[in-house]
């Protein structure tokens, strides 16, 4: 695989998303395979014949030689039943064991079929992102990202991507609208950007707007959930209740190498587009906006006097890492709002702190959570 080929990306912009997804789109491989088709050796899958090469001799069927990612590998563990933390164990270690095992539990089972989704350079050689059921029904990136951009087009929506993250699981699109805000005293009254210093008081605004997921491996069904922005910080207040997702089943996938018909992708870009759509209509609206900040209010009004304990049963209830802990903690007493609210305004804040977009984002989603357990913790010590 091309060592210029890019597959992941933070902060970034819509245009160089768009670029990264188009350049990985020329490089994709799908291929339905039954176990007996397939071999492990020096710790990369190998399918015989299983690259087609165009040149000007012709055609020619050479071996497809894939070397797993560290997420493919949670994959193939899975789907064989292998621990993956012994799996990873002989990786390191001892490779010909590593691949007996794999081996081993594919003969086990020769009949079983799966969907390799891989990137592929011209010699056969590359990555394989994941290994799913043979009803895994893909929905890409690329056109996810353009037939939501239709969708909002087509609903007349004034919009802005706020942020754009791609990992090796999933993409993440944050879309706002600075046009459709509201004030927010009750929430943002005691508020201080842990950023910026700026004061909820002095602009208490916040804008309606919606995160678009989607995974091309396995790792989620594709979404559209609901997001609140704050103006003075960029924490943003995920509603997962409300979204709109599409799982990734289908039928049965044939043998071979897949090739999705025009009619199969129209349909899916579809229902993606009309989602996109009916996620416009339904999210950035005023009533929407101010029925969500109205329910958020009411629960984040709870006092908390000693905030550690509060944190730390948060973090555990919630299985945050120790490093979201330690940034929520921080950014809790940097915000200076001891409250319920306090807490997802610390848990938000500090999902902007994180490296990992992937962790990030479930730490932001979080955040609605985090206050309300918060809240009842406090309420069940008084």
């Amino acid at each position: 695989m091309s060592a210029d080929l890019i597959t992941t990306a933070r902060n970034t912009s819509l245009g160089e998303l768009a670029a990264i997804l188009e350049a990985q789109q020329t490089r994709k491989h799908d291929v339905v395979v039954p176990a007996a088709a397939l071999r492990c050796h020096q710790g990369a899958l190998h399918l015989p014949e299983g690259h087609t090469r165009l040149s000007y001799s012709g055609v020619t069927r050479t071996d497809a030689v894939l070397a797993p990612t560290r997420l493919a590998e949670n994959g193939v563990a899975a789907k064989l039943d292998i621990p993956v933390a012994y799996l990873r164990r002989l990786r390191a270690h001892d490779l010909d064991l590593y691949d007996a095992n794999i081996n081993g539990w594919l003969a086990h089972q020769p009949r079983r079929r799966f969907l390799l989704r891989s990137l592929i350079d011209d010699d056969g050689h590359g990555t394989l992102r994941a290994m799913l059921s043979d009803s895994y029904a893909p929905v890409d990136n690329l056109d996810v990202l353009t037939s939501v951009l239709a969708g909002m087009t087509a609903a007349g929506a004034a919009v802005d991507i706020a942020q754009a993250d791609l990992t090796e699981s999933r993409m993440y699109v944050k879309i706002r609208s600075r046009e459709i805000a509201a004030m927010a005293p009750r929430l943002l009254g005691n508020y201080v950007s842990p950023f910026t210093g700026a004061r909820g008081a002095d602009n208490p605004v916040v804008f309606a707007g919606f995160v678009v997921s989607n995974s091309e491996t396995g790792h989620g069904k594709f979404a559209i959930t609901p997001q609140l922005t704050v103006q003075i910080c960029d924490n943003g207040m995920t509603i997962p209740h409300h979204a709109h997702t599409k799982i990734h089943l289908g039928g049965k996938l044939p043998d071979g190498e897949i090739r999705w018909s025009h009619d199969t992708q129209q349909h899916a870009m579809a229902l993606v587009h009309k989602r996109a759509r009916d996620a416009v209509a339904t999210f950035l609206s005023e009533d929407f906006l101010t029925q969500r900040l109205t329910e958020i209010e009411n629960e984040a009004t709870t006092a908390i006097t000693d905030p550690a304990p509060v944190i730390e049963h948060v973090g555990a209830s919630l299985q945050f890492s120790e490093t979201a802990r330690s940034a929520i903690m921080a950014r809790f007493v940097q915000g200076a709002d001891l409250s319920s609210g306090g807490v997802l305004h610390a848990v938000t804040a500090a999902a902007q702190d994180l490296d990992d977009a992937d962790e990030s984002h479930e730490l932001e989603a979080a955040g609605l959570r985090a206050m309300s357990t918060a809240a009842a913790f406090v309420r069940r010590r008084c």
